[in-house]
């Protein structure tokens, strides 16, 4: 067993890996398989045909994101519109290897290419978007996979916190793991993912969205979150002081296609 292990550091550090020190005292279990996810955000032009882009979702990108393993794509719009408008999709991979094969498969694929001529042969004086961003997350240990909500109609926050140093949001991390997922499921704010960051813009920061029912039962789920005593015991333990220096949030509602 000790020559085991002694062969499994090795090879983790002939490879630059760092192995979870959970995974190395337990011998030959291994860490858990976390789903990478892309999150993108389309900023619309003001008085453009939003159909032209969400044909292209419906039609074209998401049936051939499912086409090659991708089965749960999210594809929202903001609850409250804002004009110009913004439209978001999340695509889940099995790793990063995954994203980078899927991307390559999609590209090449034969009814892709024919469902997306449209899209594509959108002229530049009618371009329908200023830009799209995107971010690369991976999920958290504790939460490897996405949850998809079964109830419906749902309305969904996403949340993003910055960190003032990378070892903020480590701490921050941290904290979700030493007790904050069961407040969450306690207070029926329904994790759908949380992420890490690990390309995008505004590092370090780390990002997870909410399901809820409605608005309302969202802002009863987070007065019960705050009044948990296990959230006043972790708020108050002093590692983990200032973790967060910036929150954004966004509510958001999947359209008729999304399958989140």
């Amino acid at each position: 067993m000790q020559r085991r292990k002694f062969l499994q550091s090795s090879l983790a550090a002939a490879a630059g890996i760092t192995m979870p020190v959970n995974a190395a005292l337990a011998g030959d279990k291994q860490p858990p398989q976390k789903e990478v996810y892309e999150w993108r955000e389309y900023e619309m032009r003001f008085g453009t045909d939003h159909a032209q882009l969400e044909n292209y979702f419906k039609t074209a990108l998401i049936p051939a994101l499912n086409k090659y393993g991708v089965k749960t794509v999210g594809a929202f719009k903001e609850w409250r519109p804002s004009e110009p408008a913004k439209f978001y999709l999340l695509v889940p991979y099995s790793s990063l290897g995954d994203y980078l094969s899927v991307n390559m498969k999609v590209k090449a694929d034969a009814d892709y290419i024919k469902n997306s001529a449209a899209y594509n042969g959108i002229p530049a004086d009618k371009a329908i978007y200023h830009r799209f961003s995107s971010s690369l997350m991976t999920a958290f240990d504790g939460w490897p996979a996405m949850t998809v909500p079964q109830s419906t109609p749902r309305v969904f926050e996403l949340r993003t916190y910055e960190g003032y140093s990378e070892d903020a949001v480590r701490r921050k991390i941290k904290m979700f793991h030493d007790g904050e997922f069961p407040i969450f499921t306690r207070a029926k704010l329904n994790p759908v993912f949380f992420g890490e960051v690990i390309a995008g813009d505004r590092q370090p920061r780390l990002t997870y969205l909410l399901a809820c029912d409605s608005m309302e039962e969202r802002d009863k789920g987070w007065a019960a979150f705050v009044a948990d005593p296990a959230w006043k015991k972790l708020i108050a333990d002093p590692q983990y002081a200032n973790t967060i220096s910036t929150i954004r949030n966004a509510f958001l509602i999947p359209t008729t296609y999304s399958q989140v």
